[in-house]
């Protein structure tokens, strides 16, 4: 008995040991899923937003960061689908093992239980377990047989329940085998059609190119005024910062400098709950895409030449609107002569701008919360594309979008 003990607390321990591996897949696997949907949403999103109504009408640059982008999400997605296959693929290699050993401890049970019943078969007479109590030496003796009979009853009925119980577990790793197997060659053939389809967006851009190669002076062109444009408008954002943290701290008292703001204790609550929210903030449009990150990349047709964007560009539907993501105070409108319109928001010591509106809903002084309707994006009438331009600053010092706001 104390041997049998013995060997089901060990084994249990194993077990024990052994599931930890697969409860850490199971929650990684569930991650990875979530991230292959929300790839698998932003290629669609990309498709609807970017190419089903443009209809080519962009220019050649337009074009081109639009197909580099889904191609991105398009290998991305891929990554994603492999890292989900190669853990599928240990987990079933796992079950695998945690069946062949199930059906060797189901042996072992079987074997085991034969023997009781066989003694029990043998033994099974009332009379020969009343002369067993009755051929105690004393009544002490007698009892600890009829407890250890007791026992014996007690064991072999717990040997039958655990054949049951490691039958119906085999059953159950049988049938996740099945689902796991299933679901691997859905991911595979996911993987295939991805794979088919990144070619032809790259045999796209590739024929692109070859265009791009054939009016070299209007590509040339078109990248020098989306780079004139752009600082631009950098240049009036980090103007009217700059004014206003000279404004605020003069009506306040407490600071000349022109590049940081002198907090109250108030505006210091605001930034600390916005500081707080790194990387959970909302985003800027009800939904959309990200169709420009931030910071300095090469162009992929002249890699010596290199664009610069200071915030993020999200492109969204037709008709939407600009929405505040923090509570904050508008500090300044934007209006560039022959551009668009923007809003300055102030959050404590942090900067949020949204520029390429064409109606604004508030104006300066105006204080806001989070989901707050800022005003109309510009919808370009040229491609047919709406898109916000989303600045974060702190101080007078830039900030990436990418690392504030929620899977941007």
């Amino acid at each position: 008995m104390k041997v049998k003990t013995s060997y089901c607390f060990y084994y249990l321990i194993l077990i024990f040991f052994v599931s930890l591996p697969s409860f850490a897949q199971t929650s990684e696997q569930k991650a990875l899923e979530a991230k292959r949907e929300r790839l698998q949403q932003e290629i669609k999103e990309i498709n609807r937003l970017l190419f089903a109504e443009r209809k080519e009408k962009g220019t050649i640059l337009d074009q081109m960061e639009a197909l580099d982008n889904k191609i991105n999400v398009r290998q991305e997605l891929i990554r994603v689908t492999n890292q989900q296959s190669n853990l599928l693929n240990r987990q079933i290699n796992v079950n695998i093992r945690s069946i062949s050993k199930l059906r060797e401890d189901l042996d072992v049970l079987k074997e085991d239980y034969a023997e009781l019943i066989q003694k029990t078969y043998q033994n099974k007479s009332q009379s020969n377990r009343l002369m067993f109590l009755l051929s105690a030496e004393n009544f002490y003796q007698a009892f600890k047989r009829l407890q250890y009979m007791q026992q014996y009853a007690k064991h072999r009925k717990k040997q039958g329940e655990n054949i049951i119980t490691k039958t119906e577990e085999l059953a159950k790793l049988n049938q996740d085998l099945v689902v796991q197997r299933k679901e691997k060659e859905q991911l595979l053939a996911e993987n295939t059609k991805a794979k088919n389809e990144l070619s032809k967006e790259v045999e796209a851009q590739r024929d692109l190119l070859r265009s791009v190669k054939q009016n070299e002076a209007k590509y040339t062109a078109a990248i020098a005024e989306k780079q004139k444009e752009a600082r631009r408008i950098d240049r009036e954002i980090e103007r009217l910062i700059k004014s206003a943290i000279a404004s605020s701290n003069k009506s306040s008292g407490k600071s000349t400098s022109t590049t940081t703001f002198a907090l109250t204790p108030e505006a210091k609550l605001v930034a600390d709950n916005f500081s707080s929210n790194k990387g959970r903030l909302i985003w800027p449009v009800e939904k959309g895409i990200k169709s420009q990150g931030y910071g300095v990349y090469a162009d992929k047709l002249y890699p010596g030449i290199k664009h610069q964007n200071n915030g993020v560009t999200i492109t969204t539907d037709k008709g939407s609107k600009a929405r505040a993501i923090f509570e904050g105070e508008v500090i300044a409108i934007i209006s560039v002569p022959g551009g668009s319109k923007g809003v300055t928001i102030k959050h404590g010591n942090y900067i949020s701008t949204y520029y390429n509106l064409s109606t604004l809903y508030v104006k300066k002084g105006d204080k806001v919360v989070a989901k707050d309707v800022l005003g109309d994006i510009n919808t370009d009438r040229f491609d047919g594309t709406t898109k916000l331009k989303f600045y974060l600053y702190k101080d007078s010092s830039r900030l990436n979008p990418e690392d504030w706001i929620y899977q941007l």
